[in-house]
């Protein structure tokens, strides 16, 4: 492919917008009159009641986990992954102690909420890693009362320039005909029944109403009522053999159905009118591909029905493959009765943008500008390197060089430039004759070797890019880097249930901790990949968290839970530092998250730089692994042969049990198989 330099496109100046405070949800206890719960409700919920206008929860003694008590008191929020929220509530208890864990935007945990005897007016602030909107709280451990008058969760946001948005479904107000890909589809119990005997979706029927055409549901008694054949749980929820099962709500259903399915986070704004024979009729709804292909559980939340016309409206970001909403029609046990519903005026809109290439840019290291998503720059095709061409930076002006960018095909809402954004799958190395594969992926940023003033061209033919410096830094340069092949062994013992210190005696899931520790510490927003293989002696779980030096606590999440087999693994993340991590220098491992004894290896670890230009840890030795077992120190596995520091070995058979030196026949001591003879 031929390379070009004539196109030079100026960087356009940012231009400050005024911030907004968006509203993403709000519940005032006051105003409810009964419990309002969402996902799949949770577990023990029979501690929660509604007291003095506040959601009340009382609790005699502590279960095991805090998570034995969880609920959803928020859900259907839409969530952009790298936005930072806000969690407003305020909250008092009769004892002061830590209570909640909250998991929300795919942060598993805020950590511990800390409740005193006094209202207290909290916020918290965290950057969402996914997109789950609804709000998770876990408060098993507490033992008390505990009373939350409001939650709100908001974010902030540039005013953004108004846009004209695009009805894309055809006979949406059922007066015409369906066209190719009909906009309604629907399922009654009894009708249009398969081989397993539940009905299937077919297209919606269309019903006259006072000379006005709508699509109409009959929703119909689900009898006999689908039963679980034997005792056991889902979803937390406990269930015996006899007791309806939760397929009763969707044996009745509706769905509006899109002509396409969406780009994950595409901004959709959805209208349509409703009403049932049955009123304060509480409606769920999901997101499918085709009707009847479950897909999740959607952004357009509960939908609350009754016997008069009302009208629905709603802007999200679409998950990515959704083509069509469902609505449930057997929530509160429903099913239990025959139900007429009817829709109109179905909508379902997509923004009118700017469709082509597109560059926002920034220089993370100077801070040069924040992405400018409305004056982004727009790639022109050149006929003579048959590519899309656009040149961001100024030759000559050192202030307008980027080192980081996102190109995306459509301009004109940054929720929607974000959503269609091309993601190159390697990292860029700075050889002007190497060009990169590109995809489709939301919110993609491309991370270029050094700051200045790039070129790049875009092949749609074979969905290649190009990157060439015309001035800049000098490159940073990719390295080779190995696995380290130290063999890491954490002889955790058996976690301590019976301390006299701790409350309970039920011991702490760090009293056993291993440490991969970087060389230097890192920042926010800094990406890396961490790679591992692993095997215990018996099958274990462990967490993750960052810590500055070990032991030294920063953040609760890191690379996720690990979960230890018998069997060798290979573990490989890709971890970007989040904002709460800002100065980490390590990973912790909990390895008394399960109460046994347990061997466990790691080894063969590489912690790198995504860009492979750094290695964060040393490619040999033990310096970089550090261990704590209960009641001991923290050492480094380097030294780990000073007397004093190494942990004790202990032995299990093949069945997991501990056993003593004298033990005759295979066992497994250091995380290996030894036979004693």
């Amino acid at each position: 492919m031929k390379k070009i330099f004539t196109l030079v496109a100026l960087m356009a100046c940012f231009v400050g917008a005024k911030a907004v405070v968006v509203v993403d949800a709000e519940v005032n206890f006051a105003e409810q009159t009964a419990i309002k719960l969402y996902g799949w409700g949770g577990s023990n919920t029979d501690r929660l009641s509604l007291q003095d206008g506040c959601l009340f929860y009382h609790g005699e003694e502590a279960t095991e986990n805090p998570w034995d008590v969880q609920f959803f008191p928020i859900g259907g929020v839409d969530v952009e992954v790298g936005q930072t929220y806000t969690l407003s509530l305020k909250i008092k208890g009769s004892v002061e102690a830590d209570i909640f864990n909250m998991s929300f935007a795919g942060v598993d945990k805020y950590g511990a909420l800390h409740v005193t005897t006094d209202w207290q007016e909290l916020e918290f602030q965290y950057e969402a890693t996914g997109t789950s909107g609804d709000l998770l709280f876990q408060c098993g451990s507490y033992v008390g009362d505990w009373w939350i008058e409001y939650m709100k969760i908001t974010h902030e946001e540039r005013d953004q320039r108004p846009v004209e948005w695009e009805n894309i479904l055809e006979n949406g107000d059922a007066e015409g005909e369906f066209g190719e890909v009909p906009s309604a589809y629907s399922k009654e119990w009894g009708t249009g029944v398969g081989e397993d005997g539940l009905p299937t979706p077919h297209v919606a029927v269309i019903e006259d109403m006072g000379g006005n055409k709508v699509f109409a549901v009959h929703a119909k008694k689900v009898d006999p009522i689908l039963v679980w054949d034997s005792d056991g749980e889902q979803w937390g929820q406990q269930h015996s053999a006899g007791d309806p099962m939760p397929d009763n709500t969707w044996q009745n259903q509706f769905w509006i159905n899109f002509p396409r399915a969406m780009k994950a986070d595409e901004q959709v704004k959805i209208s349509f009118k409703y009403k049932a024979s049955k009123d304060n009729y509480r409606v769920t709804t999901q997101d499918h591909v085709a009707p009847g292909e479950y897909l999740g559980g959607g952004k357009l939340g509960d939908v609350q029905f009754s016997t008069e016309w009302q009208t629905f409206e709603k802007t999200f970001s679409a998950a990515a493959g959704v083509q069509s909403i469902a609505f449930n029609f057997g929530e509160d046990q429903a099913y239990l009765e025959d139900i007429d519903i009817y829709f109109d005026d179905l909508n379902v809109s997509l923004m009118k943008l700017d469709e082509g290439y597109f560059a926002a840019c920034t220089n993370t290291e100077s801070g040069l500008v924040d992405y400018d998503f409305d004056n982004a720059i727009e790639f022109t095709y050149d006929d003579a390197s048959e590519a899309y061409v656009a040149t961001v930076g100024t030759e000559g002006k050192e202030e307008t060089w980027v080192n980081e960018l996102m190109i995306s095909t459509v301009r004109g809402n940054d929720k929607a430039f974000k959503a269609g954004t091309l993601k190159v799958s390697e990292a860029i190395t700075g050889d002007p004759d190497t060009w990169y594969p590109y995809a489709e992926a939301s919110n993609a940023k491309i991370k270029l070797p050094a700051a200045g003033v790039w070129t790049i061209m875009i092949n749609t033919e074979y969905e290649m890019m190009n990157f060439v410096m015309l001035e800049g830094e000098e490159f940073h340069e990719p390295i080779e880097i190995v696995a380290n092949p130290f063999v890491a062994v954490v002889n955790a013992l058996e976690r301590d249930f019976t301390s006299a210190e701790q409350e309970g005696g039920t011991g702490q899931a760090w009293d056993n901790q291993f440490w991969i520790v970087a060389n230097r510490t890192l920042s926010a927003g800094e990406v890396t990949v961490i790679e591992f293989d692993y095997v215990a002696s018996i099958n274990a779980h462990t967490t993750t968290q960052c810590h500055t030096t070990p032991g030294n606590y920063l953040h609760w999440a890191a690379i996720g839970d690990v979960d230890f087999t018998t069997e060798e693994q290979h573990f490989s993340a890709t971890f970007t530092i989040p904002a709460e991590a800002e100065g980490m220098q390590s990973i912790a491992f909990n390895m008394a998250e399960i109460k046994d004894a347990c061997d466990y290896t790691i080894k063969n670890v590489i912690w790198r730089t995504e860009d492979n230009t750094e290695t964060l840890i040393n490619m040999e030795g033990g310096d970089n692994f550090y261990v704590k077992v209960v009641g001991g120190e923290t050492y480094s596995l380097g030294i780990q042969n000073v007397a004093g520091n190494a942990a004790p070995a202990v032995i299990y058979n093949l069945a997991g049990q501990r056993v003593t030196e004298a033990y005759k026949g295979i066992v497994i001591k250091n995380g290996k198989k030894v036979l004693v003879k």
